[in-house]
């Protein structure tokens, strides 16, 4: 049967919608195909967070009128953090190339990090990070969650230090003075007038801090800020400390028992949101990305809001601590690896780009030369005239380090588990001295280094002598 009567055949049995259908798959189908052939041909970006778009956009504009050639012009894909993670991953194991540029938060960059050094799919960054001297012009710790067994994987978009927000509102018109405060203890201590039961409800009107158990991130963050962590910095586990034991024992008591203090008041929800709004939560965990979050979702705030160092939990203990980040890399596959690297440069050194980045997200950037930009440095009305940008990067040098463990999340998990038991312990048992919960956090710690230990012990890849189950 020829080709002709086949086609009368098919348009016999078929409707006009699908002949549309048809017509719309063929001419997807050439789209997406001359698409694909455009990209083969130049540079391609991958990155996860949409507010990093409208800052890239001129640059990537400006790049490609530079570029002498196709080859080295960029064309930058928005992917959801989940597909990226998938897609990168994917890429790095199998062999088969994945971007040339590929932008990556932390809980995603560091499981490329799984395997030997030499599997890691990005290109290492080290040696020439140090030969072009940017090692000193780059804040130290901010290398810390791209570095694997003391190579350097990817530039640092960020610092993300942490200062503690409050309303300075309702501290004033107490007559409370944090001037002096130093530590949590005295924190707390000072505070305490405005956990006031006024209305006779039995229950406090405010809540002096946004924490509670299940909030993985800022339980870190308060370790780290501690001296605890979940590894060392050769990357070996680290769960079982004394410190991180005295530390889950406090937060327990902070969120159940008669010395309780905080309310779960989660971001990014209309009900954390509302609760910060009607004063409830009276202060915060706030690393810079977050001020640009709430400069966004609560403007009603404006001028309410103070900065101060965080609280430490000894005198003369740290004062920050860090929380997210964001890096960018280069893929091991790319076939322009010199011209990726000017382009991460281009992104990531001008302080042009940080100080318009920072004005849209108050996110400071970890290139020192853009410190002394004079956005940095002006009056910000949402924190009533404070200088924001300065006060984080006061703190920036001293953020801790955190290991880039690919097992990172996994020993979040069981130190998490950890928490929410020795919490929920302190709100039956109505237990307010920390001390009391230090046998079962010990304890209990020891379980979870046992069964993180396990699991990395399992990986042939770190461990050629570990058996294959």
């Amino acid at each position: 049967m020829s080709v002709l009567p086949r086609l009368r055949a098919f348009f016999a049995v078929t409707t006009p919608a699908v002949w549309v259908l048809l017509a719309l798959a063929l001419g997807a189908a050439g789209l997406i195909a001359g698409r694909s052939r455009a990209r083969a041909t130049g540079m391609s970006h991958w990155l996860f967070a949409k507010g990093h778009v409208p800052a890239y956009a001129p640059i990537f504009e400006r790049w490609n009128a530079e570029q002498p050639t196709p080859a080295t012009q960029v064309e930058s894909l928005l992917i959801d953090g989940p597909a990226l993670e998938r897609r990168m991953l994917s890429g790095f194991m199998s062999g088969t190339p994945v971007a040339d540029l590929v932008e990556t938060e932390r809980s995603m960059a560091c499981r490329a990090f799984t395997g030997p050094l030499e599997d890691v799919g990005f290109v290492d960054l080290t040696d020439r990070l140090k030969a072009e001297g940017l090692m000193d012009k780059i804040n130290g710790p901010s290398f810390a969650p791209w570095t694997s067994r003391g190579r350097i994987f990817g530039l640092p978009h960020d610092v993300h230090p942490v200062m503690l927000v409050y309303r300075a509102d309702l501290v004033e018109a107490a007559g409370i003075d944090l001037s002096k405060v130093e530590t949590w203890a005295e924190f707390f201590a000072t505070m305490q007038p405005l956990m006031a039961d006024g209305d006779g409800d039995g229950r406090p009107d405010r809540y002096l801090l946004n924490f509670w158990p299940n909030n993985r991130d800022l339980m870190e963050l308060l370790l780290l800020q501690a001296g605890g962590g979940l590894f060392d910095a050769d990357e070996h586990v680290a769960i079982a400390t004394e410190r991180n034991a005295f530390v889950l024992a406090n937060l327990a008591t902070w969120c159940g028992g008669p010395r309780r203090i905080a309310v779960d008041a989660p971001d990014f929800t209309a009900t954390g949101n509302t609760l910060r709004l009607r004063g409830v939560v009276v202060a915060a965990l706030m690393p810079d990305w977050l001020a640009g979050v709430w400069k966004l979702d609560m403007p009603e705030l404006a001028g309410k809001l103070r900065l101060m160092p965080l609280p430490a939990w000894e005198k003369g203990g740290r004062r920050t601590s860090v929380v997210g980040g964001t890096m960018l890399g280069i893929s091991k596959t790319s076939k322009n690896i010199e011209s990726s690297w000017a382009l991460v440069k281009r992104l990531y050194l001008d302080p042009e780009v940080h100080a318009a980045f920072f004005l849209r997200t108050t996110i400071i950037p970890p290139f020192k030369s853009s410190w002394t930009h004079p956005v940095f440095s002006a009056p910000d009305p949402f924190f009533g005239g404070q200088p924001s940008g300065q006060l984080y990067i006061s703190q920036a040098g001293n953020v801790p380090t955190r290991p880039a463990s690919p097992y990172n999340l996994p020993a979040l998990l069981r130190v998490n588990e950890v928490l929410i038991e020795l919490a929920d312990r302190a709100s039956r048992e109505n237990i307010a001295d920390p001390a009391v919960l230090l046998p079962k956090a010990r304890e209990r710690l020891a379980e979870a280094q046992s069964r993180v230990e396990k699991m990395i012990n399992r990986n042939v890849f770190l461990h050629p002598e570990a058996p294959a189950r």
